[in-house]
């Protein structure tokens, strides 16, 4: 049974920052790509920021994240970052890591992690 792990979430004051982590042991992340996502409520799911199996990293380009959002890799741990900065009240969502193996083939989600951001 796939069991994809998030962590890291909760709350933080406006301007603080929190680190997301998302583990998976029954995948090799080197060889996945893996994004995050996240969904606020009444709102679709919007991409956030990816990592591909080469180590390739993408950000969403949007005002709202551009330049606060990173995401890495600790291969050694099989597991993936995000790391968020700056954080304002637009950023409070469910956080859900992606787990994509390429075309054809069956992706993953995590149960996801809240993020709340109140002063």
């Amino acid at each position: 049974q796939v069991r994809i792990v998030e962590s890291g979430g909760g709350l933080v004051q406006p301007g603080g920052s929190l680190r997301l982590s998302c583990a998976a042991s029954e995948f090799t992340f080197s060889t996945y790509i893996i994004r995050w996502y996240r969904q606020a409520p009444g709102k679709e799911r919007e991409f956030v920021a990816g990592i591909t199996s080469r180590g390739g990293v993408t950000t969403n380009a949007a005002d709202s994240m551009k330049g606060r959002f990173a995401v890495s890799r600790d291969l050694a741990k099989n597991t993936v970052y995000l790391q968020m900065n700056s954080l304002n009240p637009e950023d409070p969502a469910v956080y859900y890591c992606h787990i994509d193996p390429g075309p054809g083939d069956r992706a993953y989600w995590g149960p996801g992690t809240q993020v709340t951001v109140s002063s």
